[in-house]
């Protein structure tokens, strides 16, 4: 197989379990945490069904699913969120996200973000081009969290803030344009941003940690502490302005 064919293969499935929570959405006798247990649980059997009847010999780790530290010995490894922005999506707001990603020897190698509410799906076999920066840059935070450091790096750069929902959401801004910066510490999960991180990257997106070093995969703590993704034109300005 090729990596276009699991780009491929990530595009479908990230499209199907969009579907299926846009027809979740739809019934008004689930609402609020139960509409969100039901997107996770829902996407999750869907997504872990598709993977094991197309790649069985792969290994998966989801946020929805127990962790099977088996993953630690393989090259392929699935990383995913269900639904990236339950809260969002519990609230019927449009920014949540499905991430399929895959980490090869613990390298982001292939994502795929769905935006469904928004009928977009991004990947990192043809991402969109690039779009020029705008001065003075956005900066997009957390909707619910914003971490402290944006405060200080919108100071330093002149930028504006951006409240956004779930991580994909926020990267995908990036790639589209509608943002040129994305910083968040205090932690996330590997499914929060590696199919995310897949898709940016491929698009020619600076992604790292926020000290400028690469993000591994696969890690027996499956945390990522902190996460940048920036127009390529920022990145020494931004990494300057975090030190």
């Amino acid at each position: 197989m090729t990596l276009a064919q699991d780009a491929g293969l990530a595009r479908e499935i990230a499209l199907s379990a969009g579907n299926l929570l846009l027809g979740l959405r739809k019934d008004h006798r689930l609402q609020g945490g139960d509409l969100g247990k039901a997107g996770d649980a829902q996407a999750n059997a869907l997504i872990l069904e598709a993977l094991a009847a197309a790649r069985p010999q792969d290994a998966v780790l989801s946020e929805e699913s127990a962790d099977d530290p088996a993953r630690l010995h393989a090259r392929r490894v699935w990383i995913i969120d269900p639904l990236d922005g339950t809260r969002e999506f519990s609230e019927r707001r449009d920014d949540f996200a499905v991430h399929i990603g895959l980490a090869i020897d613990g390298k982001p190698a292939v994502g795929a973000v769905a935006l469904p509410a928004w009928g977009r799906c991004h990947t990192s076999l043809a991402p969109p081009p690039l779009q020029p920066a705008q001065s003075p840059p956005r900066l997009l935070v957390s909707r619910t969290r914003p971490p402290d450091i944006a405060a200080h790096v919108a100071k330093r750069l002149g930028a504006t803030l951006v409240p956004m929902g779930s991580a994909g959401a926020k990267a995908m801004a990036v790639l589209e344009g509608e943002a040129e910066l994305y910083v968040h510490a205090g932690g996330q999960s590997e499914w929060d941003n590696l199919a995310p991180v897949a898709v940016a990257l491929a698009a020619g997106l600076h992604c790292s940690r926020l000290d400028g070093t690469p993000i591994s995969y696969n890690q027996p703590r499956p945390l990522v502490d902190d996460l940048l993704i920036c127009h390529p034109g920022l990145s020494a300005a931004l990494t300057a302005a975090l030190r």
